[in-house]
Order: structure tokens, then C-alpha cells, then sequence
């Protein structure tokens, strides 16, 4: 079967129960398609029921294989997969437009995660615009036993029981191994009497310093516990494949990797990295204190300049850098209350999230300009790739709001027991409101967002 999800998206009904909603729905999009008039669009909507009343499985209404296609490309991804299960027709109509590149259809952001119920190989997708949940089962290793430390373009990023990373695309179940954690500059293996891996050793030292501490050994399922922060994904318009941009300690650190590279290229001198987005071949990386710094990663050598030194107005919390609809940057700081880590002082460790500032890049000027509301604008922040969508094209999400789930360090690898710091945010008056899927996540590995996405990586030619 081409998609590893569709077994589970059918299941949620009977097949003939889907196939009758599928066909009301297309039927539903058609007379926008074919430009019907109000006054023939009574008498159409009526013979469509007719139609459909004596519809059974296996005798569905024929349409031209043009007309399908335009129809499905108005589709969200789950939709358009049950669809190309139908019958012959369909899935042809659904892969030609998937071969043809036609589906461009934006998609709503979905909460991933896994539940111990479900088993230690299925993961759960709770889509925000049906408030449905979709169970798929995806390849080895497990994916209860790895972390979730990213997410961009229908890419899942996550570091394994050995500490290695691997894309994988939770509708495809396309996966991908990136370069060896050996590869990144402050990790080398140690090897046993027979030449097997089984430890590494961890280096504290960053582009401005000599290692600060000793190196530490660690076992194989334990470096990722310091190792991996967070990581990217992000088309690369200029050798038409992606690259995979991750922040690692110590100190926050950037390195990058080219789908198919074989090690890690190390970004020094800076640190302290939050966050980071990519645009024009240029990856714009924030820091802790509020720089943003511009990477032309596109020529054989790296350049970089600083694009805002320290802010400020910048306060205590984690820094995100995001793209407007327009592609215009923005600078988001996420502000923390009501914690402690010093569980030994009787208090209980927690993180909670209170509200958010937010402020406009003028790039030329090298200036931030504060903005205390998103007008139509929505706001994704977590693991994820921060996003800002438009309500008016995304209907069933809630303008100026922020949906927000872990990011802290602490969060996603050390306290895997405690509440997660999720919820949605009305930046109108700071209130917050539980998102529906919450109750039903595992509270490790930490729920992440993900934008769902069709698209392949071909790894040998990436542009194709």
C-alpha cells in the first residue's frame, strides 16, 4: 500500500459509510468547479441525492478524470486519502494529482503524539480542522521510544534509543537517516574490544571556548538526553534539495546536514541559539538574548553576518523567529511563570506558560518594533517550526491566538513525568484554553505540532 495511514483512516467507518459521505462531499465542491448558477444549483443538489440514494459499493457516479483531480485538490490531506481509496478511478485521479504535483492544498496544523494504549509503533494525529483522531502505524524503530525533536514540512525529526536521527513523514511513512551523531563536532564514539559501538564521548567545548567541564561518557540511549535541542527542516532552493538545521548543546549550538550529506557541518562561534527559519537561501537563527544572525548557506563557504545584536527589551524566555504570510519576520518571546526547578525546596517542578511578546523585524534597520495583537494572524509555536497562518485561509483556527506546546529543554528530555506546558492562548486577554487531544497524550515523548504533507524526499535527486 503506497500510504501507511490509509488503513487507518478507513477503518474509522465502514467502507460503504465513507464512500457515501466521500461522494456527498464531492458533490458538495463539483458545481463550484463546473460554475452552476443559483437557480440550477437546486435542481443539481437534488439529482445528486437521488443519485446517491441508490448508490452501493461498487457503483459509484463516473467523473472525468480532470474534473476528480480539481475536485480533490480542494481536498485536506485525510479527506483526499480516504477518497483515493474509493474505488479504481479515484486513486487513479488521486495519483496522478499527487505524481503531477498538483496538490498544493495548505495544510492545518495536526498535534502528533503517542499513547500508551495505542502501542509502542503507532502514532496519533489530532487534526485541528475535523477534531478527529487518526492512528497510524509507522516503520521501526518504535516511535514511542524515540524524542520528537522537531517538525517542518511534513517532517518529523527524531533521535532514536542509539541517539541517531531520522526524518520520517508520518502520512508517507517515508524515512530517512540523517548523518551519524559521531559526525557532530563534540561527539566521538568509543568503540568496544570487537569494534562495536557502544558509548560516546560528549565535549563541552563551543566556538568561543575550550571544553569548560571534562568530557562525559555516555551510553547509547543517553545522549540524547544533553545532545539534540531541536532541529529543522527546509527546502533548499539552491541545490533543489532540503537541509536539516540542528541546535544542539553544549550551549546551544547550530550544526546543518544536506538530506543525503554524510556528517554534520559545524556553525561556530555563536551559541545560545532558541530558534531558527529559513528564506532565500538565508537561515535566520535567534539566540536567547534577542540576536538574529543570517546564514548564506548556498556557496561552498558559509557567511555570516549579525542582523540584531542583543535586545533590550528582550525578557527572560524562549525566542522564536518567524515568517509572516508576506515573508516578513518576527520575533516572539514566550514568557514563563509559576515554576521552580528546585524540587528539594518542597515546591513542585513546573513550567507554565503566561503569555507572549511579539515584535516586528525591520531587517534593513536592524530594529524591533513591538505589536501587541495578530489581528487575523495565528501563531504555532513548540518543537515545531514556528509558523504564523492566516485565520481568513485557515477558517477553523481562531485569530490571534497562539497554539502552544513544550519546548523547554527541560520539558522534552527531563521531566517526562510531569504536565505538559500546552494549551491555546487568546492574546485578547491572555486567556488560555486546553486543547482537546491533551488529556488523551503520553506525557513523554513531548506532543509536537505537525503541518501534514504528500511530498516525497528523494534523497539520490531531490529536485524531482
Amino acid at each position: 500500500m503506497e500510504l501507511c495511514s490509509v488503513a487507518s483512516i478507513i477503518s474509522l467507518g465502514s467502507l460503504a459509510i465513507q464512500r457515501t459521505n466521500l461522494c456527498s462531499l464531492v458533490f458538495r465542491v463539483l458545481p463550484k468547479l463546473l460554475g452552476f448558477t443559483p437557480s440550477s444549483l437546486k435542481k443539481f443538489r437534488q439529482d445528486v441525492h437521488s443519485r446517491l440514494a441508490e448508490t452501493t459499493v461498487g457503483t459509484l457516479p463516473e467523473l472525468p478524470q480532470d474534473i476528480l483531480m480539481g475536485i480533490f485538490a480542494t481536498l485536506e490531506i485525510p479527506d483526499l486519502i480516504r477518497a483515493g481509496a474509493v474505488c479504481p478511478s479515484w486513486y487513479s485521479a488521486y495519483t496522478s494529482i499527487r505524481s503531477l504535483g498538483h496538490y498544493k492544498l495548505p495544510q492545518t496544523p495536526c498535534l502528533f503524539y503517542t499513547s500508551e494504549s495505542a502501542g509502542d509503533n503507532v502514532a496519533c494525529l489530532y487534526s485541528l480542522r475535523e477534531k478527529r483522531l487518526y492512528k497510524i502505524t509507522l516503520p521501526e524503530p518504535p516511535i514511542r521510544t524515540r524524542y520528537f525533536i522537531g517538525s517542518s514540512h511534513g517532517w518529523l525529526v527524531t533521535a532514536d534509543e542509539r541517539s541517531e536521527m531520522h526524518l520520517i513523514n508520518p502520512i508517507t511513512c517515508e524515512q530517512i537517516a540523517l548523518p551519524s551523531v559521531i559526525t557532530i563536532e563534540q561527539v566521538k564514539p568509543i568503540f568496544d574490544e570487537y569494534g562495536v559501538l557502544h558509548k560516546y564521548e560528549f565535549s563541552w567545548h563551543t566556538g568561543r571556548r575550550a571544553g569548560y567541564n571534562s568530557p562525559l561518557i555516555f551510553a547509547l540511549d543517553k545522549l540524547r538526553d544533553k545532545l539534540q535541542f531541536k532541529a529543522f527542516v527546509f527546502n533548499d532552493t539552491s541545490t533543489r534539495s532540503y537541509i536539516v538545521v540542528l541546535i544542539h548543546n553544549p550551549m546551544r549550538q547550530l550544526s546543518f546536514a544536506r538530506v543525503g550529506d554524510d556528517k554534520w557541518t559545524w556553525l561556530p562561534p555563536y551559541d545560545i541559539y532558541d530558534d531558527c527559519t529559513y528564506k532565500n537561501d538565508i537561515l535566520y537563527a535567534v539566540t536567547g538574548t534577542g540576536e538574529i544572525h543570517a546564514f548564506d548557506l548556498s556557496g561552498p563557504v558559509v557567511t555570516m553576518k549579525m542582523i540584531m545584536g542583543t535586545s533590550e527589551c528582550i525578557s527572560a524566555g524562549s525566542a522564536y523567529i518567524v515568517q509572516d504570510p508576506w515573508g516578513d519576520l518576527r520575533l516572539i518571546r514566550r514568557i514563563f511563570e509559576d515554576y521552580d526547578l528546585e524540587p528539594d525546596h518542597g515546591a513542585p517542578v513546573f513550567w507554565k506558560t503566561s503569555n507572549f511578546n511579539m515584535y516586528e523585524v525591520d531587517v534593513v534597520a536592524s530594529k524591533l518594533m513591538e505589536i501587541n495583537w495578530l489581528s487575523d494572524l495565528v501563531l504555532f509555536l513548540g518543537h515545531n517550526q514556528s509558523s504564523c497562518l492566516s485565520a481568513k485561509e485557515y477558517p477553523t483556527l481562531k485569530a490571534n491566538h497562539v497554539y502552544f506546546t513544550d519546548d523547554s529543554f527541560f520539558w522534552t528530555t527531563g521531566l517526562k513525568n510531569n504536565h505538559r506546558d500546552m494549551g491555546i492562548l487568546n492574546l485578547d486577554d491572555n486567556s488560555k484554553e486546553e486543547l482537546v487531544a491533551s488529556q488523551r497524550c503520553s506525557n513523554f515523548p513531548a506532543p509536537i505540532w505537525v503541518t501534514p504533507d504528500l511530498k516525497k524526499m528523494n534523497v539520490a535527486s531531490p529536485g524531482d
